[in-house]
């Protein structure tokens, strides 16, 4: 596999999401095979590929993944254009070095890339920006440049400007206000909350087939040298039904998670927390997922078999991995309503982001993901304030700040960091293992 851009934006709100499903629309408005990933930790923007392609898209996180790991993910894609969105501002990520940047998944992957300026409200500047973008490193990776929410009449200045900074002009989209997706307090809204979505998506491909150089994209995703790496395969350790909450409520998990669970021998049954009375039937395992309790926090409090049901295997020792919001069900309370009971404490919402952004978790015993002193990477994004955050493992940011946090036995791994199995495939192996045991115990 060879053929891949990546659509990188200026700054967050520059137009990149939107510019992705203008680009995935069109492409497959053409008949044209595609893939899509995410760069960083993001859950929401992947829904929105998944709705446009058909399949699920993946994620390209330059923290939790090897340069080799990043690549074999993109081999996958096998013959397929693989269509990678960036994440924040091109080279912004930790600290002032732009550690983990979307600019540091294009070197490590070598794909060229297709900057996003929204130019709304300037001419002449849109060069300066061009230029600085460009320069800024030896290679920046970036060859070519669309424009959004400029006008037809413009267009042809700027696509000047960007010949004369040695870049490709690779067309525009015109303002749109139906083009806008809403948000909250964790990014944009899920794909299943807009209004008349496919629609919009229709109409972002009939824009983009009219306004960008599709050709000119094709031809500059072709410049992409080969690569070789492949992730290693996963032994399958016997047969188990893993059953995943998956609602509104419970809509943040890795696809990687899933697959890689399937690989290992595991049956995914999707259940609702909110609808579902009772958890689904010969289950060896449970995972409850993040996402947002906290705006269904009467659904979730009056499904009480379903809270009972939770507890009552939880203490008899099924295998459970809850983290974000699942972790926050986990609770004796959220916000003052009634949760699942598991974690002695209460859950509160704050009014800023709690330890926001990537670390490293350490075990401090040993217990069914992982043993003492071994360790995994993580990110954490949300608001929930707990009073019982748990003492398993050490947490400690790139900056060297750290804490304990995470609730681990031989059974459960209850914690807001997320898990990404594509980054330790061991996790998910011991998580089967335990699984596995659970099942032999029941059969008896």
């Amino acid at each position: 596999m060879s053929r891949r851009i990546l659509i990188a934006g200026t700054h967050s709100g520059s137009g990149k999401t939107t510019l992705t499903l203008a680009m995935l629309s069109a492409l497959k408005k053409k008949g044209i095979q595609i893939a899509s990933f995410k760069c960083g930790p993001d859950f929401i923007d992947p829904q929105f590929h998944r709705q446009m392609v058909g399949i699920p898209g993946n994620n390209l996180d330059p923290f939790m993944l090897s340069r080799e790991q990043l690549r074999a993910a993109l081999s996958e894609a096998d013959d397929r254009l693989c269509v990678i969105e960036g994440v924040m501002g091109y080279y912004d990520g930790v600290g002032i070095e732009g550690k983990y940047s979307t600019f540091d998944v294009a070197c490590q992957t070598q794909t060229p890339v297709i900057l996003v300026i929204n130019a709304r409200g300037m001419y002449t500047s849109a060069g300066a920006i061009i230029k600085g973008f460009h320069e800024f490193k030896k290679d920046s990776m970036i060859r070519g440049v669309i424009f959004n929410s400029v006008s037809e009449k413009v267009y042809p200045g700027l696509s000047k400007m960007v010949v004369e900074c040695g870049l490709r002009p690779l067309g525009f989209l015109p303002y749109n206000e139906n083009f806008k997706i809403g948000s909250r307090h964790l990014g944009l809204l899920q794909s299943h909350e807009v209004h008349q979505l496919k629609e919009k998506l229709s109409l972002l491909g009939e824009s983009a087939l009219k306004y960008i150089d599709i050709e000119g994209v094709l031809s500059l995703s072709q410049t992409a040298p080969a690569i070789e790496e492949k992730r290693e395969a996963l032994t399958p350790l016997g047969k188990v039904r893993v059953a995943v909450a998956s609602d509104n409520a419970f809509c943040f998990i890795y696809q990687e998670n899933l697959d890689i669970l399937r690989q290992l021998g595991a049956e995914i049954v999707f259940f609702s927390p909110l609808k579902d009375e009772n958890l689904p039937e010969d289950i060896d395992a449970l995972y409850l997922p993040g996402g947002y309790p906290e705006l269904h926090l009467h659904e979730l409090a009056k499904n009480v078999p379903m809270r009972e049901e939770i507890r009552t295997k939880a203490a008899e020792g099924l295998p459970l991995i809850a983290e974000g919001g699942g972790y926050a069900y986990l609770h004796e309370h959220l916000e003052g309503h009634e949760m699942a009971g598991i974690i002695r404490g209460n859950v509160k919402m704050g009014s800023k982001l709690q330890h926001f952004g990537y670390h490293t978790l350490t075990a401090l015993h040993d217990a069914m993901l992982l043993k003492k002193n071994e360790s995994f990477r993580t990110h954490e994004y949300h608001y929930y304030q707990s009073d019982s955050e748990g003492s398993s493992f050490r947490a400690q940011k790139p900056d060297g700040r750290q804490w304990k946090c995470v609730h681990s036995t031989a059974s459960m791994y209850a914690g807001f960091p997320y898990l990404f199995f594509a980054h330790k495939p061991k996790m998910a192996e011991n998580f089967i293992k335990t699984a596995l045991q659970w099942k032999k115990k029941r059969k008896k």
